[in-house]
């Protein structure tokens, strides 16, 4: 068990998210004690999309090269439509997610960031939420879709949109509190 005010929490992110998708979960963990780092694909700067365009920029701490397993508590994947699409065809960014997720470790998805899911295999037989317009990827994918702001399976936590990050939120400090999860593989 990691008391949140001691955990580490990586947000895995680049060019297109959605900005409320990784500023919530960013600002809200940080204010509950909790060290919240991001990662991208290249070093420097990542643009959100806000609405109907680009928005402000978040400075990036690591490379998803850099990012090591044992370093954090949980992952967070923030949405958008053009941030997983970007991340879920790089092979470093899903062998990164298939390392949590292999690990027991918390794994938090929202919007369209359950896509990172569905490329890393990790939602087969299990109970999972999304943005309506990939219900029917995650389901193809095998998950058993519900149309919940949150839905937790062994660790795996899903929301479906901007409106439903307060309840993300509070299940990542929640599932970070437990701590690894044994998981059947997926």
């Amino acid at each position: 068990m990691t008391d949140i005010t001691s955990a580490r929490i990586l947000i895995l992110a680049t060019d297109g998210y959605e900005r409320s998708e990784l500023h919530v979960p960013l600002e809200e963990l940080r204010k509950r004690g909790a060290t919240v780092k991001i990662a991208s694909l290249k070093p420097g700067e990542i643009r959100s999309w806000d609405d109907k365009d680009w928005g402000d920029s978040v400075t990036v701490d690591l490379t998803v090269g850099e990012a090591k397993l044992d370093d954090y508590h949980a992952l967070v994947i923030p949405g958008g439509q053009i941030n997983p699409d970007i991340l879920r065809t790089s092979e470093d960014a899903v062998r990164l997610v298939r390392a949590f997720v292999d690990s027991g470790k918390p794994v938090a998805a929202v919007c369209h960031g359950p896509w990172l899911l569905v490329e890393a295999d990790a939602l087969r037989g299990r109970k999972a939420t999304s943005y309506h317009s990939i219900r029917t990827d995650v389901k193809n994918a095998g998950a058993i879709w519900e149309d919940k702001e949150v839905v937790v399976d062994q660790g795996i936590i899903t929301s479906r949109s901007p409106q439903d990050l307060q309840a993300f939120v509070s299940k990542i400090v929640e599932e970070v509190q437990e701590g690894k999860h044994a998981r059947r593989a997926a």
